[in-house]
Parts: C-alpha cells; sequence; structure tokens
C-alpha cells in the first residue's frame, strides 16, 4: 500500500507542522483543519520510517546541536572568567533552549524522535575545554565557538534552501539570525 502525505497539522504556536508521507500531492496541500485523532495514516506512520528522511535527520541533528551549545553555555556561565563569556554562555543556553524547544515541537509533529544526547565530538571538544581554567579556558571556548557557529551557519542554510518539508526549511530559517548573532558575539569576544 502507497503511503498517503499526512495533511499539514497546525499547533497552536502556529507553527505549520510536517507530513510524514515520502510524496507531496498538490490536492493534500489545501486541506489544513485536520487533527491528528482525524488522520488515520498518521497512526500507520513508524518513527523509524520519519527519521530517515533528510529532513528529519536535519531535526535530530539540531535537536543535538542545541543541546550541546546548552551544554557549553553552562560551562562558560560557571567556568568563565570574564564577564563577557559568562554574558554569552547565557545567550547560548537561552536561544538554544528555545530552540530546540521548537525543533522539538517540529520532530514530534513529524512522528521523529526527539534525542536528549549531545554529538559525541561536541562533548569531546567540550570535555578538552573545560580541562582549562581561567582566559585559557575564556580563549578555547570562544574559538570552538566561533568554529561551530560557522558550520552550523552552513547546514542551516542549506536546510533552508532545501526542498524538505516547509515546516522543516522554516525552522532553519527562522534560526540563522540567532545563529549568526552567535557567531558575530564569539568573534567580537575573541578580540
Amino acid at each position: 500500500m502507497k503511503s498517503k502525505f499526512i495533511p499539514a497539522l497546525v499547533l497552536a504556536s502556529g507553527i505549520a507542522l510536517a507530513t510524514a508521507g515520502c510524496s507531496k500531492n498538490d490536492s493534500d496541500t489545501t486541506t489544513t483543519n485536520a487533527t491528528a485523532t482525524e488522520t488515520p495514516a498518521a497512526d500507520t506512520a513508524t518513527p523509524a520510517a520519519a527519521a530517515n528522511t533528510p529532513g528529519a535527520q536535519f531535526l535530530t541533528d539540531a535537536i543535538r546541536g542545541d543541546n550541546a551549545e546548552i551544554k557549553a553555555g553552562q560551562a562558560a556561565q560557571s567556568m568563565g572568567s570574564s564577564q563577557g563569556v559568562k554574558d554569552f554562555g547565557k545567550m547560548l543556553v537561552d536561544d538554544h533552549t528555545k530552540a530546540r524547544d521548537q525543533a522539538s515541537q517540529v520532530a514530534k509533529a513529524m512522528n521523529v524522535p526527539v534525542p536528549t544526547d549531545t554529538p559525541p565530538e561536541a562533548d569531546q571538544e567540550l570535555k578538552m575545554t573545560m580541562g582549562m581554567t581561567g582566559a585559557a579556558f575564556d580563549k578555547d571556548f570562544v574559538a570552538m565557538m566561533v568554529k561551530e557557529h560557522k558550520k552550523d551557519i552552513d547546514k542551516f542554510q542549506a536546510e533552508a534552501n532545501s526542498s524538505d518539508p516547509s515546516q522543516v526549511t522554516d525552522l532553519a530559517k527562522q534560526t540563522l539570525p540567532t545563529l549568526k548573532k552567535h557567531l558575530q558575539t564569539a568573534q567580537s569576544l575573541q578580540k
């Protein structure tokens, strides 16, 4: 049986939420008043199938990245030697918590499991940085944030321009200004 495109769901927050099917049919895009309980196809979509799409992988990676940035921000707040690094840490925690919550809403609507872990490479890098103190911590932390935010901006820009479901590309577009602000802040702390 061919999988059908699930009509877009609308959350109270106003974020248009996703489709679980693999193909988009023009006649399906006009239906906006369906709910999860009215859509039988939603019951047949499996998290494993949903998690194998490029949009789902982007969401999973983005949420894991947010989790890592929150941990890094917490470390900066407690270990930073300059007020600028401590303030930047708070900004990271606040902004990435909000971004993680938004991405999690989209993931849940697409039947994509929401990860609670962080990327192993981010854990390793943070662990090395946390082995430092004082100005050495600040310098390494800021350099890590510049590098990571440059990579993130490239990934989010690519997703924003992709043909993935609109709720995923919209999320990427909405997140880009925050990532750019973080990069600018980190670069200003390098001076």
